[in-house]
């Protein structure tokens, strides 16, 4: 197979999935090595591809299937994370970054990709345990995220809740 291929499969079997695909696992499946996976994914990328690479393995980009993203600027204490999220995803959202905006370093993005209960248990878990202080901590609890939605009604259902609860930022 040839690399144009491999790159072609590669992205049909993102599409295709619902869960994150590790490198070492596309390797298997196209035969090459995790390293040229990594590069075949640069490529694409490069080429235009909304290809996420999360902890878990590479994931496409919800903009590639259809989904509408939005940008919520939000503020709160560190024990309404939770609740935030499980704000967005009760009704099919995705949380994909948390940013805040540092005044030396600009925009600071952290990939969360957080789109089901147990992502938020496994997430806050491993807050908990890390015993580090949220991005947002910098910011005096100011921060953004990217929101991902099937359609414009989930969204507005999403912005409506955080702004009832009183997280997000209006102008």
């Amino acid at each position: 197979m040839n690399s144009k291929k491999r790159r072609e499969g590669i992205e049909i079997s993102l599409l295709g999935a619902n869960i994150p695909q590790k490198g070492v696992d596309l390797a298997k499946k196209f035969g090459v090595t995790r390293q040229v996976i990594v590069k075949d994914i640069a490529i694409l990328r490069a080429e235009g591809k909304d290809i996420i690479a999360t902890p878990e393995g590479y994931i496409m980009g919800r903009e590639s299937r259809g989904y509408i993203k939005r940008l919520l600027a939000t503020s709160h204490t560190k024990k309404d994370i939770e609740d935030e999220l499980k704000s967005v995803i009760k009704y099919g959202g995705i949380v994909e970054d948390v940013i805040v905006e540092h005044p030396l370093y600009g925009d600071i993005r952290a990939t969360l990709m957080i789109k089901t209960l147990e992502d938020i248990q496994n997430f806050v878990k491993n807050f908990n345990e890390s015993k580090a202080e949220p991005l947002s901590s910098l910011t005096s609890g100011i921060h953004m995220h990217t929101i991902s939605a099937e359609n414009e009604d989930v969204m507005n259902k999403i912005v409506n809740e955080l702004k009832n609860k009183g997280y997000l930022i209006l102008d």
